[in-house]
């Protein structure tokens, strides 16, 4: 494949936005990371760069992860979206869900779930 995959990585915690992006890589290293330190960025980045998948944590400044998600799927319903957060209240899944969300993966992370999640999302990309 030839094709590199674009993923954007939303969090406020550069140190969360580094360990996600080490796991990754391991298990997809041919990726191009746009980054976001805030839900609002996160929105005008994947207006731009339009990546094939995106990690949301759902507690940033600006717009948490939740409204992140809302302005995402407005540009492209189909969008790729996963929520990494420690704050996984069933509330706040379940907001996420409905947002348009359509993973979860619990922080700290677990580096078997983010592989088990790339697996199943992106198959054979």
């Amino acid at each position: 494949m030839s094709d590199s995959l674009k993923i954007l990585v939303s969090d406020d915690s550069i140190l969360a936005r580094k360990q996600l992006k080490d796991v990754i890589v391991k298990h997809t290293p041919n990726v191009t990371f746009v980054e976001a330190s805030n839900g609002q960025e996160a929105i005008d980045l994947f207006r731009e760069e339009r990546p094939d998948m995106v990690f949301l944590d759902i507690v940033m400044p600006q717009k948490d992860g939740i409204e992140a998600t809302k302005g995402i799927i407005e540009i492209d319903k189909s969008a790729d979206i996963i929520i990494v957060s420690s704050v996984g209240t069933k509330m706040q899944l379940k907001a996420a869900i409905e947002a348009g969300a359509r993973d979860f993966i619990q922080k700290p992370m677990n580096p078997a779930q983010v592989e088990s999640v790339l697996e199943s999302h992106l198959g054979g990309k």
